[in-house]
């Protein structure tokens, strides 16, 4: 799974790399330590082209905008269960998933996210990453709030875990190539021939760019979010690790 990961890039970084308006996530500012249920930054493609043809800097409109970290469709109940993630196994027929996978598709950036292992009856965190930011292939869905307003909100797409993350758990993000963005973000609805490609495409991709990732342990601070400073970059620096055994 994903439960935790961080994001060293603020909003005028994103939209440079991602070549992506970022006019809705201004404020965003790097955080070290994000954990469900917070607002993040998504990445979407809008449709239309602007007057250029879709040439640099913002090709076939891309756009960043704030998205709640806990999936929660219009036609869910407001009580019910908000998921994090979602299996890429079942994304393209899991009735939850399924619309937003069609229709919806969004990439979460993160410069790398968090995994446990357990030592001696303690949790020690690991933080996973590449050389860069990785784009995290993720769903997304409106709804309309009680005062009115919209609010948007997301899972990360998970998958099995290989190569340094699987040392860590077995399941990690779908990471997705620059070249595969584009396909990725179609707002174009798939069907279900169509939603079958994309998932072994996208599953190919992963597992490249896998085996890239690298793993080191950080400081138990990130064991709990209460109290920490989520803008601090502390957070992913390595540690030595505790030898087996220590009190």
């Amino acid at each position: 799974m994903c439960g935790r990961f961080s994001l060293g890039a603020g909003a005028d970084e994103l939209s440079r790399v991602y070549r992506a308006l970022a006019d809705d996530i201004d404020g965003w500012q790097p955080r070290y330590s994000i954990a469900p249920s917070t607002m993040i930054p998504v990445l979407r493609m809008r449709p239309g082209s602007p007057e250029d043809g879709g040439e640099a800097p913002h090709p076939a409109g891309r756009s960043f905008e704030p998205a709640r970290w806990g999936f929660q469709p219009s036609w869910a109940r407001a009580d019910g269960p908000r998921p994090i993630n979602a299996r890429l196994e079942t994304v393209a027929t899991n009735g939850m998933f399924r619309s937003a996978f069609a229709a919806h598709r969004a990439v979460v950036p993160m410069s790398g996210y968090f995994e446990w292992t357990s030592q001696g009856g303690r949790k020690v965190p690991h933080f996973i990453h590449g050389d860069g930011l990785l784009s995290a292939a993720s769903l997304v869905a409106p709804r309309q709030l009680p005062d009115g307003s919209w609010q948007v909100s997301a899972a990360i797409i998970t998958t099995r875990s290989v190569d340094a993350a699987g040392q860590v758990h077995d399941r990690m993000p779908v990471f997705l190539a620059d070249a595969d963005l584009d396909e990725w973000l179609d707002p174009g609805k798939l069907d279900r021939t169509g939603a079958a490609g994309l998932v072994t495409h996208v599953a190919e991709a992963s597992a490249a760019i896998a085996a890239t990732l690298r793993t080191h342990v950080v400081d138990r601070r990130v064991n709990t979010v209460r109290g920490l400073d989520p803008t601090d970059p502390s957070l992913i620096a390595p540690v030595t690790p505790e030898p087996t055994g220590t009190a």
